[in-house]
């Protein structure tokens, strides 16, 4: 069985099985028969993940036979798509009927089910992470029941038993860490297609800072990226073409003709692979965290992290396990080169961010476990509940998963 590896590198293991269905009912069909021989299943995209989300002895299943975009409605704006389309391929889809995703973030390799199930984002204070396109579409549960929900309904009742009404359960799927189930087709919510200009400059850090909420409230998306070696700061805009920017960053323009849609223009081209960390703070404490992340980093390790920090914004959501969960976020991204040490660095940094009432972002490293998190998700007893009905043998957890939800393996539990 071949090894798999995640993007950055930082995650290798040799699954059992691979499996790569290409219809729902093949997809029902590995959930029962690992139901039923005591297996566990984890649904993997692309493997843009840090965290080890999909590990797994037993059977990886996997989405990239089933891809594209089944319909779209230019009344409604919404398109129904399969699960392993990549983000890139959906954006080029969408255009070519008229459509877009609202936002993007700054890779767009992902598969889409996976985008949405670890809440991936882009930067735009009212713009939300990905997983709030989602409205509905199909789920085989860890039954391997096929599960219709959100506008997918067609009408029909409520299943029977199932101890969420159905806005809940859209809300549970759109950040669900493929604990729930496997996303066999997603509707979406989108845009009318639009273009973009992106530019970008590069000035001193101490500025970027000063100004950061204005820019923020002018701008349709801003992020700035700290460079800890030089104190220089790349901030980024994107805006509608037709908008000059309200404030102009002193210092050296080096991006003034980037502009076309916005599918092409939002993510960036990225060759040089990383590891990451990532933490969602409130945003009226962002800033305050960042000034001590700085001094940190310059105090500490400044000599060997060549990569730079990254600070955007993302508006709150309703998802129940969303880290972005009912409050609009400042997020903090630590950056380093893939294949060197990780761990010292992302140590260290890591209590800094919690103190701040940092979330981590699902799919980048983190420490954090069941005991740490519920505290922090007002709506993680319900999220529970949902996990609980949909998998109740525990078929879709794995050792990370069962550590980060609190939940242990109802198998191991019987054998003692």
């Amino acid at each position: 069985m071949a090894t798999f590896v995640n993007w950055s590198g930082s995650l290798r293991f040799t699954p059992g099985q691979v499996a790569a269905p290409t219809t729902t009912e093949e997809v029902a069909q590995v959930v029962r028969s690992a139901r039923a021989d005591g297996r566990r299943v984890r649904p993997v995209g692309q493997g843009h993940s840090s965290t080890p989300l999909v590990r797994t002895d037993d059977v990886l299943l996997s989405a990239d036979a089933m891809a594209g975009m089944v319909t779209h409605d230019p009344d409604t704006l919404r398109a129904e798509v399969l699960p392993g389309t990549r983000l890139s391929e959906a954006g080029t889809a969408f255009h070519g009927v008229g459509m877009a995703m609202e936002n993007l973030g700054d890779v767009d390799m992902q598969a889409i089910a996976g985008a949405i199930a670890t809440g991936t984002h882009g930067s735009g204070l009212e713009l939300p992470n990905l997983s709030q396109m989602l409205v509905g579409g199909e789920l085989v549960t860890g039954t391997g029941d096929v599960l219709r929900f959100g506008e997918d309904v067609h009408g029909r009742p409520h299943p029977a038993g199932l101890p969420l009404d159905d806005d809940d359960v859209v809300r549970a799927l759109r950040v669900n860490l493929g604990a729930l189930g496997v996303l066999t087709s997603l509707t979406l919510q989108l845009v009318p297609s639009f273009d973009v200009h992106r530019r970008d400059w590069c000035t001193h850090v101490d500025w970027a800072v000063e100004h950061f909420d204005a820019l923020a409230r002018t701008n349709r998306s801003f992020d700035m990226y700290w460079y800890p070696r030089s104190d220089i700061a790349q901030v980024r805009t994107l805006d509608d073409p037709h908008v000059e920017p309200d404030i102009v960053p002193p210092g050296r323009q080096i991006h003034d003709e980037d502009l076309g849609p916005s599918h092409e223009i939002i993510p960036n081209n990225r060759d040089l692979r990383f590891d990451e960390m990532e933490y969602m703070l409130p945003y009226e404490a962002g800033l305050e965290c960042f000034a001590e992340v700085r001094a940190r980093i310059k105090e500490r390790h400044r000599q060997d992290v060549a990569w730079r920090v990254l600070v955007r914004t993302v508006a709150a959501d309703e998802a129940l396990i969303s880290n972005c969960y009912g409050r609009p976020t400042l997020t903090i991204a630590l950056l380093h080169n893939a294949g060197l040490p990780y761990e010292e660095y992302f140590g260290d940094m890591e209590p800094l961010l919690q103190e701040y009432g940092g979330r981590p972002h699902w799919g980048k490293k983190h420490t954090m476990t069941a005991a740490d998190l519920a505290p922090r998700l007002p709506r993680w007893d319900d999220f529970q509940t949902a996990r609980q009905a949909l998998d109740p043998e525990g078929v879709l957890l794995n050792e990370h998963l069962s550590a980060v939800l609190g939940v242990p393996d109802p198998r191991t539990e019987e054998a003692r």
